[in-house]
């Protein structure tokens, strides 16, 4: 009696892609997107932008956001957001009702704004992200600047005035140049010329005009 060959099943080979798939990383995990430093003018409202990529969509049930504020490089982190299932507010003896979150999870956006930005929220904003079953926890820095006025934009009026001065005065400096340079050209072939003349006059006297003491 001879045995069938041996033939791989269709529900077999799913599942051995399927764990081949779960098994395999996914691209470079977590990646979190922030601008490293941030100025804001005291008084005014400021948003910091975090944004994440994940290998996974994002659940509510298992996504995990914490946002923490750090007075000094070596000061301890302070916990002011959070999101579990909701946004919490942390800290509110430091920033009150001014802080808003403004991003959307399901988006891949975890930012949030500042409202009536005072000097003492100077300092260093560190943005966590967890998206299981995304092992990787993002993490990114933005360190916000408060600033008391605005810098003063540049005027181009005057440099333009300047420039166009300067460039207009050297342009007259070569046009005279070029001037004087043609008038003494001429004056030289004037003077060529008349010493040419001068020159042939003589040939011809002495040509022409024989001397007396030869007659």
């Amino acid at each position: 009696m001879s045995k069938e060959p041996w033939v791989l099943r269709p529900t077999l080979c799913l599942t051995a892609l399927s764990l081949l798939v779960s098994l395999a990383p996914c691209g470079l995990g977590m990646e979190i997107t922030a601008q490293p430093t941030i100025s804001a003018l005291n008084g005014s409202s400021v948003r910091l932008s975090c944004t994440f990529n994940s290998c996974y969509k994002v659940e509510n049930k298992q996504f995990s956001l914490n946002w923490t504020y750090q007075e000094c490089e070596n000061c301890s982190e302070e916990l002011f957001l959070q999101f579990r299932m909701k946004i919490v507010h942390w800290r509110l003896d430091r920033f009150g009702n001014r802080v808003e979150f403004t991003g959307n999870p399901s988006k891949n956006d975890v930012s949030f704004t500042l409202h009536q930005v005072q000097l003492e929220d100077e300092g260093t904003y560190n943005c966590y992200v967890m998206n299981p079953p995304d092992r990787h926890r993002g993490h990114a820095r933005i360190f916000l600047k408060v600033i008391t006025e605005v810098p003063p934009e540049r005027d181009s009026t005057v440099a333009v005035i300047v420039g166009a001065s300067v460039g207009g005065f050297l342009a007259v400096v070569i046009l005279v140049l070029v001037i004087v340079k043609c008038v003494r050209r001429k004056k030289q072939q004037k003077l060529n010329t008349d010493d040419q003349k001068t020159e042939e006059e003589g040939k011809t006297d002495g040509e022409g005009n024989p001397e007396e003491g030869t007659k």
